[in-house]
C-alpha cells in the first residue's frame, strides 16, 4: 500500500464536524469529492466545464489541487497529492473542500490550527475557479452560517479537545453525564494528533512473547528516577498502576495496537505501545467516532476560546467563552475539566518560567516547538489559577532531540525506535541513543552548531515506498529534500560533508556493541531481539535539532484529578488532566508517558467530574 493510499484511508474520517458546521459531507479526499447540490445555487450558466489544477505550497510540502466544474457547479475537489499532517492540515483540506462543495462558494473561513493549509485550499480553488470563469459567482454565494448558541447547559464542560480532553469527555459520558467540549481550534486532537502515539504500559501479554522482563514496580522506579526524583510519588503510582487499563479502554473504542511493544525515544524501557495505524491521530479518530455515535451525550464546539471560569459560592459553575472572536458563549456546568495542554508554543511564557534544567539555554524563537502553535499556549493554566488553583513545576520544560531545523516539528526519520545512530557533523557518535531526552539534548547542544544527523539504513527502511510508523516514505522524504541518501557509507558521508572514516568507525563501533563484541563507550545497551547490525546500503541521514516538546509543570492535582489550591484543598467543581497538569513527570518526562498520562488521568477526570456533577 503506497503512502497516499494509506493517507487517504486514514484521513477519510479524521475531522469530526462539531456544532460549528452544517450538513452532511460526502466523498473521499483522495479520490475527488462529489458535491451536494446547493439548496439555492447562484452559479450562472456558461462556466467552462472541465478539470483545472493549481499548484500550491502547503505547510509540509507543495502539492496540486484539482477542481472539476460543470457549466454551473463545482462537482469535485481533489487534494490527494498533499503531504499535510493527518488530523491537522489534511483535516482542514477535507473540511473546507466539503464546505465549498456543499455551499458552492468561496466564502469559507480558515480552520484555526491549520491556517496555512486552509489558505492553500482557498487559493487553489480560487485559481481553478478563475480558469473556469466561475470566480464572481462563487464569491457572491453565501457561505455556511455558524450553528452556535449563546448558552449551553451540561453536567460536565471540558475545556480542550485534545487527547486528554476527549478522553475525559467520553469517560464522563460513559458515566452518564451530558458533556460539552469547547476547543479553540477548528481541528480536533491537539498535540496528540501530531504525536507518534507511543503509550507506555506494563503489558505481560505482549512483553513476555518478546522476552521482555518488566513490572509495574520497575515502571514506577523508571518514571520516578527518569524525572530526577521530582515527580509526585502518588501520581506516578496511579499512572503506572493504571496505564494498561488505558490500553484496554482504547481497544474497547476500536483502537488496534501492534502486537509488539517498542521503545519511544527516552522511554528507558521496552513498554511503548504503538497504534497499528500511524500516529496519535489513530486515537483521535476513535474518539471522534464515539462522539459522532453519541450526539445526545457529547456536544463538540470548535473555534471556541475559553475566557473565564464561572465561580458561584466558592465553586466552579461553568465557562465563559468567545466563538470566533465575537459571539459570547456560556456553558453552565457544575463540573469543569481543564485539558488545554501545555505552553510549549508560548515563547514569552516559557522564557519567563525557564529557571530549571534549561536555564542556560535561551528558549526563544531560535528553538522550535513540536506542538501546534495556536494550541500549546497555556491559557488553561491561567484559567485555573484565576479560579484558585495552584501552578507547580513550571520551569520543568522538556526538549526533544527530533526537531526539524527551522520549525522544530517532528518530521521525516524519527529518533524513536531502534537500529539508528546519532552522529555529529563530522560523523562521530557522541551519546547513548537510548538515554533520557534531556541527556540527549544536552549532548546535542555540545556539538558544533547544536545539531546532528540520525543515520539509518535498509534495516530500518527495507522499502523506499512502504510507509513507516508515521505514514511517511523514504521516497517522499527524498523528493522533498528532507533527507540524504547514499548507496555506500562513503557516498553518504560525501553528501552530508562528514568525515567518511569517522562515520564508518561510528557504524563499526555500534555494530560491535550489537554483536556483543564490545561494550559501548556511551553506555548504549543493545537488545538482542530488536537491534541489528547496520551493514548494507542504501543509507539515509536526516538532520535534527533539539525542540521544545513538553511542559511538565502546570495545575496541581491529586490522584482523583481535583485541581488543588496552595493548601492542597480541591477547588470545588474543577478537575484537570493531561499536559496542563504538574507533578506527574518531574523534571524530565519519559518518552511514551505523555499519552499514558493523557488517557489514564483523562479517564479519571471524566469519571470523577461526572460523579461530582451527579452528586
Amino acid at each position: 500500500m503506497d503512502q497516499q493510499t494509506a493517507r487517504t484511508d486514514i484521513s477519510r474520517r479524521t475531522f469530526l464536524q462539531g456544532a460549528l458546521y452544517l450538513g452532511a459531507f460526502s466523498g473521499l479526499m483522495g479520490f475527488g469529492l462529489v458535491g451536494c447540490s446547493s439548496p439555492a445555487s447562484t452559479a450562472a450558466e456558461g462556466w467552462k466545464a472541465g478539470t483545472y489544477q493549481a499548484n500550491v505550497t502547503g505547510h509540509n510540502a507543495p502539492f496540486t489541487i484539482q477542481v472539476t466544474f460543470s457549466d454551473s457547479a463545482i462537482t469535485a475537489i481533489d487534494t490527494s497529492t498533499n503531504q499535510e499532517s493527518l488530523g491537522v492540515g489534511a483535516s482542514a483540506l477535507e473540511d473546507l473542500a466539503d464546505q465549498i462543495l456543499q455551499y458552492q462558494t468561496l466564502d469559507v473561513d480558515s480552520v484555526t490550527g491549520a491556517t496555512l493549509s486552509s489558505m492553500c485550499l482557498q487559493q487553489g480553488v480560487k485559481d481553478c475557479a478563475e480558469q473556469a470563469g466561475a470566480t464572481k459567482d462563487l464569491e457572491k454565494a453565501a457561505g455556511p452560517e455558524d450553528d452556535v448558541e449563546s448558552s449551553y447547559d451540561a453536567d460536565v464542560c471540558v475545556v480542550g479537545g485534545g487527547g486528554a480532553g476527549l478522553t475525559a469527555a467520553i469517560s464522563a459520558a460513559q458515566a452518564g453525564a451530558k458533556v460539552v467540549v469547547i476547543e479553540k481550534c477548528g481541528i480536533t486532537g491537539g498535540s496528540t494528533n501530531v504525536s507518534e502515539g507511543a503509550l507506555n504500559a506494563v503489558d505481560p501479554e505482549r512483553q513476555q512473547k518478546q522476552g521482555i522482563e518488566d513490572s509495574v514496580e520497575k515502571f514506577y522506579e523508571t518514571t520516578f528516577e527518569g524525572g530526577h526524583q521530582q515527580g509526585t510519588p502518588e501520581l506516578i503510582k496511579y499512572l503506572t498502576d493504571n496505564a494498561l487499563d488505558s490500553v484496554h479502554w482504547l481497544e474497547s473504542l476500536g483502537v488496534k495496537f501492534k502486537d509488539e511493544v517498542g521503545s519511544a525515544t527516552g522511554s528507558l524501557g521496552e513498554r511503548s505501545h504503538y497504534p497499528a495505524t500511524p500516529s496519535g491521530n489513530t486515537y483521535i479518530r476513535s474518539f471522534e467516532q464515539y462522539i459522532e455515535d453519541h450526539p445526545d451525550q457529547i456536544t463538540m464546539l470548535h473555534e471556541m476560546q475559553a475566557k473565564e471560569l464561572l465561580v458561584e459560592k466558592g465553586a466552579v459553575s461553568g465557562v465563559k467563552a468567545v466563538h470566533r472572536g465575537n459571539l459570547e458563549v456560556t456553558v453552565n456546568a457544575p463540573a469543569v475539566v481543564i485539558a488545554t495542554g501545555g505552553f510549549g508554543a508560548n515563547v514569552s511564557y516559557r522564557q519567563e518560567v525557564n529557571t530549571g534544567v534549561w536555564a542556560d539555554v535561551k528558549l526563544d524563537d531560535s528553538i522550535g516547538c513540536t506542538n501546534i502553535k495556536p494550541c500549546a499556549q497555556g491559557e488553561g493554566l491561567k484559567l485555573a489559577e484565576a479560579a484558585g488553583a495552584e501552578l507547580i513545576g513550571l520551569s520543568d520544560i522538556q526538549l526533544h532531540p527530533c526537531g526539524t531545523p527551522g520549525t522544530g516539528l517532528m518530521e521525516d526519520i524519527r529518533t524513536s525506535g531502534r537500529n539508528r545512530i546519532f552522529v555529529n557533523k563530522s560523523g562521530e557518535r557522541f551519546v547513548n541513543e537510548g538515554a533520557e531526552r534531556d541527556t540527549l539534548c544536552k549532548a546535542i547542544f555540545a556539538q558544533p552548531d547544536s545539531t546532528y544527523w540520525i543515520v539509518v539504513n535498509k534495516v530500518r527502511y527495507p522499502s523506499e515506498t512502504e510507509p513507516d510508523a508515521n505514514g511517511a516514505t523514504i521516497e517522499n522524504m527524498l523528493a522533498l529534500g528532507h533527507i540524504v541518501k547514499g548507496e555506500t557509507v562513503e557516498d553518504l558521508a560525501k553528501q552530508t560533508q562528514m568525515d567518511p572514516a569517522k562515520l564508518q568507525a561510528s557504524i563499526d563501533g555500534y555494530n560491535k556493541t550489537v554483536a556483543g563484541e564490545a561494550e559501548d563507550p556511551f553506555g548504549f545497551q543493545a537488545n538482542n531481539t530488536a537491534d541489528q547490525q547496520l551493514t548494507e546500503g542504501p543509507w539515509y541521514a536526516c538532520q535534527k535539532v533539539p525542540t521544545v516538546h513538553h511542559t511538565m509543570g502546570g495545575i496541581r492535582i491529586d490522584t482523583d484529578t481535583h485541581a488543588l489550591d496552595a493548601s492542597g484543598s480541591p477547588v470545588k467543581g474543577l478537575f484537570a488532566c493531561g499536559e496542563c497538569t504538574g507533578g506527574i513527570h518531574g523534571s524530565n518526562r519519559l518518552g511514551g508517558n505523555a499519552i499514558a498520562d493523557c488517557i489514564t488521568f483523562g479517564r479519571n477526570a471524566g469519571t470523577n467530574a461526572a460523579a461530582f456533577a451527579k452528586a
